[in-house]
Formats: C-alpha cells, sequence, structure tokens
C-alpha cells in the first residue's frame, strides 16, 4: 500500500499532466488560427504526451493500491503574442513540471518508498528531453525572428512530429 502523502501528491501529479495537457492544446489552437498549422501538430502531440504521463502515473497509483482522484483542470491561457511567445511559455512549463517531480523524487527518497522512487526515473529522463526540446523550439524561433521564410520552414519541420496515437478515422486532428 502507497503512503497517504505520496498518493496525494501523484494525484496533484496526476492533475498537472492534465494541465499540462490542457495547456498544449490551447496553444495548439492558438497557433491554428494563427495559421501556424506544423506548430499546432507539434503542440497537439504535446496533448497527447502530457494524457499518456497522468495516465501512466494514475496506473502506477491504482497498481499500488492507491486512489487515484481526479481534480478540477485550471483554464489555461488562450492567447499569446506570437509562436515565440508560446515557445517560451513551453519552455517555462516544462521547467516547472520538472520541479514537481523532482519534489515527488524527494518525497520518495523520503518516505524510503524505493518502487515510486524507481517508477519516477523514467519522468525524470522524460524532463530532460522534455526540456531539451522546448529549449531548442525556442532557440530556432529566436534565430528566425521575422524571417518568414525560416518560419515556414519551421513550421513545415514541426508539423512532421507524428502523434502518439491516431483517432478514429485514421486523422490525428
Amino acid at each position: 500500500m502507497i503512503d497517504e502523502r505520496m498518493e496525494k501528491a501523484l494525484n496533484d501529479q496526476i492533475n498537472a499532466e492534465l494541465y499540462s495537457s490542457y495547456m498544449y492544446l490551447s496553444m495548439a489552437n492558438y497557433l491554428a488560427e494563427e495559421g501556424i498549422d506544423g506548430f499546432s501538430n507539434w503542440m497537439k502531440t504535446q496533448a497527447q504526451e502530457e494524457l499518456y504521463h497522468a495516465m501512466k502515473i494514475q496506473d502506477y497509483l491504482l497498481e499500488r493500491g492507491g486512489r487515484a482522484r481526479l481534480q478540477a483542470i485550471e483554464q489555461p491561457p488562450l492567447e499569446w503574442d506570437s509562436a515565440l511567445a508560446v515557445a517560451r511559455d513551453t519552455y517555462q512549463h516544462e521547467q516547472k513540471v520538472t520541479g514537481l517531480i523532482n519534489q515527488l523524487v524527494s518525497l520518495a527518497d523520503e518516505l524510503n518508498d524505493y518502487a515510486t522512487r524507481q517508477f519516477l526515473q523514467w519522468f525524470v529522463e522524460e524532463q530532460v528531453e522534455e526540456e531539451d526540446s522546448a529549449d531548442n523550439l525556442v532557440n530556432q524561433l529566436e534565430m528566425a525572428g521575422d524571417d518568414m521564410g525560416v518560419l515556414l520552414m519551421l513550421d513545415r519541420d514541426y508539423g512532421s512530429r507524428p502523434p502518439l496515437f491516431q483517432f478514429p478515422g485514421g486523422e490525428s486532428d
């Protein structure tokens, strides 16, 4: 049976992951409305990843005899000033999530919960990748500046990111 403090902390992380998914969907909507479909596709795939993370934690919690309790999800922002602003918010958000994962690891260590510590290692490694990916997006958009040709090329490249899963009918959007 999982410790009550760890159960609550994991439930809070499920909520944080679901918020992340919600936020990335909001970013995808904004980018699509701006006609930046490639970046929108990239954000939709990000949203799928965050949903997967939430479900992975939920499954672990249930496997350990805990209760998964879904909480209200805060409304994410709806507007940004530019694709670069979206990218910067993405990077900042991933840094925040890294901090949340690190807090979970610290709690697992404090509780001598070695199983949860081992489970969380996947998320520690995932956050290194997530931060790097978001940082690269920021750097590329900063280098592109106002050069529409470069922005269109980047949009095409980011649009090639495959979704994690296909929706019914074979379409990812």
